[in-house]
């Protein structure tokens, strides 16, 4: 969310009541501050509290984060996505692993963003969920037939992995 970048809190606050059409009496009342003060506020003469910056964001309808940011309280990140939330709130791993998952999502973006920005799309498209299989087997993909790169395939030997002509290992026969 990219706020409008102006001046100072004031002139920000004055922006948004007339763009809502809303005198500064009516905010003033909605906020429950002073005529006066709120005035002050818009001017730049007063630097309102966070409590005071609540109230005038419910007057004005509009996200207090709006204000915070705008005032100086608070840095704008971008919002949390699902899989930030999901690792953030996954309490079967370690605080570390969350930070390393988090590091290396957030390296995987960084790195999507400047591909996009340079105009190399590839990389960009790449990110983007293959499309779903249309038919046959719902859980087969048109690589199911490529044989697996002969690094997989020595990192799963021990899990019983199809050798490279794609035949099951006695174990995974038995499994």
């Amino acid at each position: 969310m990219a706020l409008p970048k102006v001046g100072s809190i004031g002139e920000y606050i004055r922006e948004q009541r007339t763009q809502a059409k809303i005198s500064l009496r009516q905010l003033a009342s909605a906020a429950g501050v002073s005529n006066p003060y709120l005035s002050q506020i818009e001017r730049g003469l007063r630097k309102p509290s966070a409590e005071i910056l609540n109230q005038i964001a419910k007057g004005l309808h509009i996200s207090s984060q709006a204000l915070y940011v705008q005032a100086g309280l608070i840095e704008e990140r971008e919002p949390d996505n699902d899989v930030l939330s999901a690792i953030r709130t996954d309490r079967l791993i370690t605080e570390r692993q969350r930070q390393v998952l988090i590091d290396i999502y957030e390296s995987f973006r960084k790195e999507n963003r400047a591909a996009e920005a340079d105009g190399d799309g590839d990389t960009f498209q790449e990110a983007r969920p293959a499309p779903e299989p249309q038919g046959g087997d719902a859980g087969s993909s048109p690589n199911d037939d490529a044989p697996l790169p002969e690094g997989y395939l020595a990192a799963l030997k021990p899990y019983g992995a199809p050798s490279a002509n794609g035949d099951a290992t006695s174990e995974t026969k038995e499994g």
